[in-house]
């Protein structure tokens, strides 16, 4: 990430125009001029860094993934929808250059690995103009034993269930946000209206469908069980963005009722 902090802020310096004998900016790993954006990639997964006058672009991923395939494909994938919106909102400008270049940044992180669970965090950001960049924020859990990524879908099969699981992380995000205003030290009365539209945007963040759950970690004990599932909700989902991502840690004796049978075995009793 610093490597792709310090290309951006190279962008961002106005650039001297180029010599009429200067060669096209090289980009590294780059597709060919004649490839789609969206060109499916194969083998292991490699650093991406692109860069001309008009957008620069960073991606990073941990090293080893490769021997999980099904898991290094859907964070391949990722990877590249993401760049492939970039270049989308790039071509929009046809010959015009932006006054600061358009940005993708985005680092993915392997936060857990043991025999029965694999987890891998992906956290950046896209700019193309505006006052601030999109956050990009992603979680993939990949089930050594059974080759296959878990998904919230399949975790918990109903809307019952999650809305037994949203109620618990609305619970926990409240308590979050009245923490914020003591911190802050605010007056009564903003302080109530702060908490009147968080529980607001967190209500409709938490609403009982696998969707909003989609992020998660597990959080494992001792024994390689899972001990909680923590979920992470990218701005703008549970609060504005000023409050950033937000998380909310789910205990087992929560979830290990509601998860589908296939899967109980990997909560802690």
């Amino acid at each position: 990430m610093a490597l792709v902090a310090a290309l951006a802020a190279c962008q961002r310096e106005p650039a001297a125009p180029p010599a009429a004998d200067t060669p096209a900016p090289v980009m590294d790993n780059a597709p060919a001029a004649d490839a789609p954006a969206t060109a499916p990639a194969s083998g292991p997964l490699k650093d991406v860094i692109e860069h001309d006058p008009r957008y620069v672009v960073g991606i990073s991923y941990p090293q080893g993934l490769d021997r999980y395939p099904g898991l290094a494909d859907a964070v391949r994938r990722y990877g590249e929808d993401a760049r492939a919106e970039l270049m989308q909102a790039v071509d929009g400008l046809g010959n015009d250059k932006p006054t600061a270049p358009y940005e993708l940044s985005l680092a993915f992180q392997q936060v857990l690995d043991t025999p029965t669970v694999v987890a891998v965090a992906a956290d950046g950001s896209r700019y193309t103009g505006g006052a601030h960049g999109e956050p990009l924020v992603a979680r993939f859990v990949w089930l050594p034993g059974r080759n296959e990524l878990l998904t919230a879908a399949k975790l918990i099969p109903n809307a019952a269930g999650w809305g037994t699981v949203g109620q618990y992380v609305a619970a926990r995000l409240h308590e979050a946000a009245q923490q914020r205003t003591v911190a802050d030290k605010l007056a009564p009365p903003d302080a109530e209206a702060l908490l009147k539209n968080a529980d607001k945007m967190i209500g409709e963040g938490t609403g009982a469908e696998a969707a909003n759950f989609e992020h998660f970690v597990p959080i494992l004990d001792g024994s390689g069980k899972i001990a909680a599932l923590r979920f992470v909700f990218p701005p703008y989902q549970v609060g504005p963005y000023s409050d950033g991502t937000q998380s909310a840690d789910v205990p087992a004796a929560v979830l290990r009722p509601l998860v589908a049978p296939e899967y109980t075995e990997l909560f802690a009793p």
